[in-house]
């Protein structure tokens, strides 16, 4: 993250994780720009290292080999990372718009997403052909086929498009891993056929004559039909078209040919070349903008043509970050020169590869073993990060990026030490520019609110009703403000909605790092935004609050909700019976993740599934565990299941059953917890094991931690009469909880005094 004694005063953000970006936030977070903040935005999280993908395909290298885990090399960055889309741009107001949610500042933007096979151009391709670009939508495709393949007991034929070295090791690869992966299944392997297509007169056109003679050889000792001057013009389902009117059979269509830019930057006004990329200077800014640069696939580099290879994004890595740094210093930029000639190496599959550079070609296994190594030696570059140093002191910023006089007043002040008290409110005019924009649900008995502000918010309490009142607040634990937001607002609504009450209105509490003007007002605007689409989704309404400086970003909620005066329908804790069950919504496992994340020790899709599981609301399981009869309930937060469990069992003066093995996990909870990475709250939490009546016999289970780790925006925990049970999980799986699961029983209680039993 940020670090806080450094005021936010410049903003880079860097659109897709190709090989030129990778390179780019390793540099920077070696060497970190004092005052600068990196947002990286990416459709994938993890992303693939080209040079290791055929390996991959071939059975060589597990899934984790071949990939950059984006989400924890963005961590080690101190950048923040967008799990989204990009759409466009706004270059006059110099944002970047992401679907689903705000807007993104830059005062420097780089563009690195890598081409795509254009599928659109061809008739039927988008629906019957699969483009191995993105990758992570190719892999899903290629599970799937590896499994059809391994129930195959009919001919099956496979068709890839594209004669350039992708297509070719493509081809060669998946045919050493499926008839392999046949064999395993005691059937014939050559129930597989492969047929590649390539429109040209030969295959491997950038490569020498030696090189594709080759090839020609080993495709045809491999029995793989190659078929030249065969333009497809049409895919239909079992078939491909080609212009002068030949049919090939094909059940799959892998596409790796006619490569383009994505289609949003149609849109941004960039100049564009005839297949859609951007083109670039020699110094990797783009024609069109100064303030954008492109690397990689995507630019089109105008002095020299490019061919699309990882080789030139990895080469293009370090000028690419040094230019970033001296546009951002107002210094001159250097030069890329992209080499005449490189070393291509291309496998076989077979643990086999040839070498390529200019005239000369050679082959071996003992070139595949010179590629592995080379890929490792690169990949270790971003798997093994090192330890970093406490970063540059936050007065060096004004001396490194280049500001305009008003920004530098600003930035001193930013710097300046900072008032307590009320000085340390945040200024009025960027709190109404910044909230101008939200619009907070509207209800009837909100009198007075957010957009009619006053000394405090008036609310009516409406006849029948009476009052339930919460209150949550805690720092950030990532660095996207917007998901952040989201995360916040849910955790405070959980207490609400595991009463059975509906939320009425909220007021905010939120504490913003020191920064300029600008960068403080995006900032509350990215989290409020975020918060008030949950509040709103609930319909509670924003009525006010407070925004104050310090040192790290924090935001909590007061939450009034509404409930029958009477206490019809209420959900307390206090209310379970003997021969209930015991469900729990959602996984656990928070906690120990996000102490691995800020240690750079988690995966980033692990990350990832655990915000997506704490953005879901609360509010529609607790109706539905309401319709089933639920005896008792509370939301999981910071004393873990079992703490949350034993302030069930003592008021209802009953005993539970826990069983270890049911525990709805979320992905490296486990392996987190086995590291030895906890959260800072497990140890007051462990000191509750006391409740446990066996766990001397559990304690080396590598679930057993989990019992005691705090939750986020974790689920609901309730007891359902066990006959309504099997209804009230079928009801809340299919309302948007997955991992819903019956994870004990009730009984009543015993003479023993602790109320916990854990079973296997």
């Amino acid at each position: 993250m940020q670090s806080p004694e450094q005021p936010i005063l410049r903003d880079l953000v860097l659109v897709g994780g190709g090989h030129s970006h990778v390179v780019v936030l390793r540099m920077l977070a070696m060497q970190p720009e004092p005052g600068l903040r990196i947002t990286l935005i990416c459709t994938d999280i993890d992303t693939p290292y080209s040079g290791m993908l055929p390996g991959y395909i071939s059975g060589h290298y597990r899934f984790d080999d071949v990939h950059i885990d984006l989400g924890r090399l963005a961590s080690f960055a101190g950048a923040r990372f967008i799990h989204g889309r990009v759409s466009g741009l706004d270059r006059a107001q110099q944002r970047v718009m992401v679907e689903g949610r705000p807007s993104v500042p830059y005062d420097l933007l780089s563009i690195n997403t890598g081409s795509t096979p254009n599928v659109r151009q061809v008739d039927g391709a988008q629906a019957h052909a699969v483009p191995v670009k993105p990758i992570a939508q190719f892999n899903q495709r290629w599970l799937r086929l590896l499994e059809r393949v391994r129930g195959l007991h009919l001919p099956l034929t496979i068709a890839v498009v594209g004669g350039g070295a992708g297509g070719v090791e493509l081809v060669l690869s998946m045919q050493h891993r499926l008839r392999h992966e046949l064999q395993k299944q005691g059937r014939s392997p050559d129930l597989l056929r492969l047929v590649l297509l390539t429109a040209g007169d030969t295959i491997l056109p950038t490569h020498n004559p030696s090189v594709r003679a080759r090839f020609a050889r080993v495709l045809h000792t491999r029995r793989i039909d190659v078929h030249h001057r065969a333009e497809v013009s049409q895919v239909l389902p079992g078939c491909l078209l080609t212009k002068d009117g030949r049919t090939f059979d094909a059940d799959e269509t892998l596409w790796v040919t006619q490569a383009s830019g994505p289609e949003w930057l149609q849109r941004t006004g960039l100049a564009l070349d005839a297949q859609g990329f951007v083109q670039v200077t020699e110094t990797l800014q783009t024609v069109s903008d100064p303030k954008i640069f492109a690397a990689g696939d995507v630019a089109s580099f105008g002095t020299r043509p490019l061919e699309k290879a990882g080789v030139f994004a990895v080469r293009m890595g370090p000028p690419l970050a040094k230019n970033l740094r001296l546009s951002l210093r107002g210094q001159p930029l250097v030069a890329y020169t992209p080499q005449r000639s490189w070393l291509a190496l291309i496998s076989t599959g077979d643990r086999y590869a040839v070498a390529s550079r200019g005239a000369l070609g050679f082959a071996g296994a003992w070139v595949w073993t010179w590629k592995d190594w080379i890929d490792r030696r690169f990949m270790r570059q971003f798997t093994e990060l090192p330890a970093m140093a406490p970063g540059t002191a936050a007065s060096a910023a004004l001396t490194s990026l280049a500001l305009s006089a008003e920004e530098s007043l600003q930035a001193i002040s930013a710097i300046a030490m900072r008032c307590g008290g009320c000085g340390a409110k945040v200024g009025a005019s960027i709190l109404s520019r910044a909230l101008g924009s939200l619009q907070p649900v509207e209800r009837d008995d909100v009198l007075i609110g957010l957009h009619a502000p006053d000394d405090a918010a008036v609310v009516r309490v409406p006849p029948g009703k009476a009052m339930v009142h919460t209150v949550d607040f805690f720092r950030s634990f990532i660095d996207d403000p917007y998901l952040f937001g989201k995360v916040a607002a849910n955790h405070a609504l959980g207490d609400i909605f595991a009463m059975g009450a509906e939320p009425q209105s909220a007021t905010a509490v939120a504490t913003v790092p020191p920064g300029l003007e600008a960068k403080v007002e995006d900032l509350l605007l990215q989290m409020m935004t975020g918060a008030v689409e949950v509040l709103n989704a609930a319909g509670c309404s924003l009525v006010g609050g407070h925004t104050g400086e310090g040192r790290e970003l924090a935001l909590g909620f007061a939450i009034n909700g509404l409930i029958d005066e009477q206490m019809t329908g209420v959900m307390r804790k206090g209310g379970m019976q003997p021969g209930d069950v015991l469900l729990l919504t959602k996984p656990i496992g928070t906690g120990t993740l996000f102490a691995a994340h800020a240690k750079h020790a988690a995966k980033g899709r692990w990350i990832d599934a655990a915000l997506q599981s704490m953005v879901v609301s609360n509010q529609a399981g607790a109706q539905i565990l309401r319709d089933h009869g639920a005896t008792a309930c509370t939301d999981l937060t910071g004393f873990g299941l079992l703490g949350h469990l034993v302030e069930m069992t003592r008021p209802s003066g009953v005993d539970a059953e826990l069983q270890l093995s049911a525990l709805p996990l979320l992905d490296g909870a486990v392996e987190c917890v086995q590291a030895g990475i906890v959260s800072s709250l497990q140890p007051a939490n462990v000191r509750l094991r006391r409740a446990l009546r066996n766990a001397e016999t559990f304690v080396d289970d590598p679930r057993y931690p989990l019992l005691f780790d705090p939750q986020t925006a974790g689920g609901l925990l309730a007891s359902v009469p066990s006959e309504r049970a099997s209804d009230c999980v079928a009801a809340l799986k299919s309302a948007g909880y997955p991992h819903t699961e019956v994870i004990g029983r009730i009984s009543g209680a015993s003479d023993a005094l602790e109320p916990v039993v854990l079973r296997a």
